[in-house]
C-alpha cells in the first residue's frame, strides 16, 4: 500500500515563511517554486515543522478513515494506548476511556505500557549478562532514525530491542491472535512510519488528536459514561512501572524497580540537541560497568510530543504520570514473557553530506549579492543559521535564492528606485509625520521653486511635505481614513495636475503620483484615452437603439476612431496635420 509520508505539505496554504526550515533540526525541508516539502530520506519525524508552521501547511498524515475501515474487515480489533492518555485525558477514569473506545466499536483496550515492561526485562537482562559498554535504548523512534541518518558513529551503540509499540502489538498477537487487527493511540507522529515499516504488527496509528475528533464526531463524551469495573478495564492486565516511560528519566526508572541492575549506571537525554551533544564522542568511551543511555527526542519526554496538548505545562504532564503509576513496593524482577520475541534487526541509513567546494560556495553567495565576508550577515531569515549554510542548502537543492532576505530586499530597493527614476510622473511617499521619505526627479522639478529648476535640485528627504504642496491636506486626508484618492485633478501654478493618492501602510505611509496633464504628450494621451471611453459608452448604447441610430452609428465610431488614429500615429514632435485637411483629419 501506497502511503503518503506521515508529515506533508499543503501547498495552497504554503507562505513560505521559511519557519519550518528554521526549526527543523535537520534541514530536511526542500524550497522549490515557493513552497516548502519535506525530504523523507532526511526527516526524522519529530513534528517541529508541524508545530511550527503559523498557517498549518505542514499536515500530519490523516488515517482515521483507516482505522474505521479497519474496525469493517477485522473480527477484533484492539488499542493499544499509550500511557501519556494519563496527561492527555485528566480528569477520565481509565475505565470511562476503554468505555468510550469499545463504544466506538474496539474489541479491548490494552496499555502499550505493558510492552514496555518486556522492553526493560529485555535491557535489565542486557545489563546483567552484557560487556560494560554503553547501551543506547531504542525505544523512541524519532531517536533511533536521528542516530541512524546523523550519527552513525553512535548506532552501533543501540539495544537490538523492539520499541514499547511494537513489543506490545506482538504480545497481543501472542495473547489474541495473528487475525486481530491493532491500533496504536498515542503523541508521536513517528509512530506511524514505524508501522508502515512493521505492517504485520501495527495497522494503524492515530494521534491523540485523532481520537479526540472520532470521539466528536460520534458525540461520545467519555466524562457522561458509566462504566462497569468488570467489563471495562484494560487487557490483559494494567500495567505497573512501564507506565513511567512517558516521562525523561521514567524508563531507567522502571529497569530499577523490577530489575537486578544494582551495578549498572544510568543516564537520560531528552530533545535531539541534548541527544546530539549529550552522545558527542561516547562511543569512545569504556565504562567500567554497564552504561544504559536512555533518549527521548522530545525535551521532557512523550508527554510533550508534537501531537499533545498544550494546555498543560510539562511539570503537570509529568505529575500526573507519576501519581498514576503504580507498582508495589516489594521488588521483583521481572522476567520477559515466554516466546515473546521483542529482537529487532537495524537497517541503518545514514546521510552522507555532499561536499562542495569553496568555489562553489563563493559563486553561490556572489549570486546573492555576498561578495566579501562583511557581506555576510548571518541574520537566519532564510532558516539556515548562516550564509554559508544557505549556498550549501542551494547547491543541495533545496534552498533559493529568493529565499535570502538581504538579497531581496536590496533587490527590491533598486527595482524601486530604478522604477520611480524613470517614471515622467511626479512620485512621493511621506511617512506618518507628512515628511518626505521617497521622491523621484521629476517630483522635484514639478514642485521646485522658481529658480531651484536652474540649480542643484534640493534635497527633499526629511523634508515636511506641507513646505512642498499646495495640498498637505490630501496627504492627511489618507493618513486618517486609510482609503485611497484616485484620479483628482489639482490646479498648481498656471497647470493642471492629475493626481492619485494611496496608502502604503494604513496610517503610517502614504504615497502620491502626479501628472501634469497640460503638457502636450500628456493631453494627447488624456484624449485618446477619453476617445475610447466614449467610444464604449457608444457602442453599449448602440446595441439597444441600433434600428434607430442606422448608419449615424457607424458614422459616429468611425469618427471617434480616426481621432484616436490620428493622434496615436504621431509623436510628439510630429507636424499637425492642416486643420482644413478634412479627409486627413478624420480619415487618417
Amino acid at each position: 500500500m501506497n502511503l503518503l509520508n506521515p508529515i506533508h505539505t499543503e501547498r495552497r496554504e504554503c507562505q513560505d515563511c521559511y519557519k519550518c526550515v528554521r526549526c527543523c533540526p535537520v534541514k530536511a525541508i526542500k524550497f522549490e517554486n515557493n513552497y516548502a516539502s519535506v525530504i523523507p530520506e532526511l526527516c526524522v519525524l519529530c513534528g517541529a515543522c508541524v508545530e511550527a508552521c503559523p498557517n498549518g501547511a505542514k499536515r500530519v498524515r490523516d488515517d482515521l478513515p483507516r482505522a474505521r475501515q479497519l474496525l469493517e474487515l477485522r473480527e477484533r480489533v484492539y488499542v493499544s494506548l499509550a500511557p501519556s492518555f494519563f496527561s492527555e485525558f485528566p480528569g477520565i477514569e481509565p475505565a470511562r476511556l476503554v468505555a468510550a473506545l469499545e463504544r466506538l466499536g474496539f474489541a479491548g483496550v490494552s496499555e502499550t505500557a505493558l510492552g514496555a515492561q518486556q522492553v526493560s526485562a529485555h535491557v535489565a537482562r542486557l545489563l546483567e549478562q552484557g560487556s560494560p559498554r554503553v547501551y543506547l535504548s531504542s525505544a523512541c523512534p524519532t531517536a533511533v532514525a536521528f542516530i541512524q541518518k546523523y550519527l552513525p558513529a553512535q548506532s552501533k551503540l543501540l539495544t537490538d530491542l523492539l520499541s514499547p509499540a511494537l513489543a506490545h502489538a506482538r504480545l497481543l498477537r501472542q495473547r489474541f491472535g495473528e487475525q486481530i487487527g491493532v491500533v496504536f493511540v498515542g503523541p508521536c507522529i513517528s509512530k506511524k512510519s514505524e508501522a508502515d515499516s512493521h505492517p504485520e504488527l501495527i495497522d494503524v496509528v492515530l494521534t491523540f488528536e485523532d481520537l479526540r475528533r472520532w470521539l466528536q464526531q460520534e458525540r461520545i463524551d467519555p466524562k457522561w459514561l458509566n462504566p462497569e469495573p468488570e467489563r471495562h478495564r484494560f487487557v490483559p492486565e494494567a500495567a505497573e512501572e512501564g507506565a513511567l516511560y512517558p516521562i525523561d528519566g521514567g524508563m531507567n526508572a522502571g529497569i530499577r524497580a523490577h530489575c537486578s541492575v544494582s551495578d549498572s549506571q544510568f543516564m537520560c537525554f531528552s530533545g535531539l540537541r541534548s541527544i546530539e551533544r549529550g552522545l558527542q564522542g561516547i562511543e569512545q568511551l569504556k565504562p567500567e560497568s554497564p552504561l544504559f543511555v536512555e533518549l527521548l527526542a522530545c525535551e521532557g519526554g512523550c508527554v510533550s510530543g508534537p501531537r499533545t496538548s498544550r494546555d498543560q505545562g510539562t511539570a503537570t504532564k509529568r505529575y500526573r504520570i507519576l501519581r498514576q503509576a503504580s507498582y508495589p513496593e516489594a521488588l521483583i524482577p521481572r522476567q520477559p514473557v515466554r516466546g515473546l520475541d521483542v529482537s529487532w534487526a537495524q537497517q541503518n541509513t545514514p546521510v552522507v553530506p555532499a561536499r562542495h567546494t569553496e568555489a562553489e560556495v563563493r559563486e553561490v553567495l556572489r549570486g546573492v549579492g555576498k561578495f566579501s565576508m562583511e557581506d555576510e550577515h548571518n541574520c537566519g531569515g532564510c532558516g539556515y543559521d548562516t550564509c554559508r549554510e544557505f549556498a550549501k542548502a542551494f547547491l543541495d537543492g533545496k534552498a533559493e535564492r529568493t529565499m535570502c532576505v538581504t538579497y531581496m530586499r536590496k533587490l527590491a530597493t533598486k527595482k524601486a528606485n530604478a522604477l520611480m527614476r524613470k517614471m515622467p510622473s511626479a512620485v512621493v511617499i511621506v511617512d506618518e509625520k507628512l515628511r518626505v521619505i521617497e521622491h523621484n526627479e521629476s517630483f522635484v522639478r514639478m514642485f521646485a521653486r522658481p529658480g531651484d529648476a536652474q540649480e542643484q535640485p534640493p534635497e527633499l528627504d526629511g523634508a515636511s511635505i506641507q513646505c512642498l504642496v499646495p495640498f498637505p491636506n490630501l496627504f492627511h486626508a489618507v493618513l486618517k481614513s486609510g482609503e485611497d484618492l484616485l484620479d483628482r485633478d489639482l490646479k498648481y501654478r498656471d497647470t493642471i495636475l492629475h493626481g492619485s493618492l494611496f496608502s502604503i501602510e494604513k496610517h503610517r505611509v502614504v504615497g502620491g503620483l502626479f501628472q501634469d496633464i497640460t503638457r502636450p504628450a500628456v493631453q494627447k494621451q488624456q484624449i485618446i484615452s477619453k476617445a475610447r471611453e466614449v467610444i464604449q459608452k457608444n457602442l453599449a448604447t448602440v446595441q439597444q437603439i441600433a434600428y434607430l441610430l442606422g448608419e449615424n452609428a457607424a458614422e459616429s465610431e468611425s469618427i471617434l476612431d480616426s481621432i484616436i488614429e490620428s493622434f496615436s500615429a504621431g509623436g510628439l514632435g510630429e507636424q499637425s496635420p492642416d486643420p482644413h485637411d478634412w479627409k486627413r483629419l478624420y480619415r487618417g
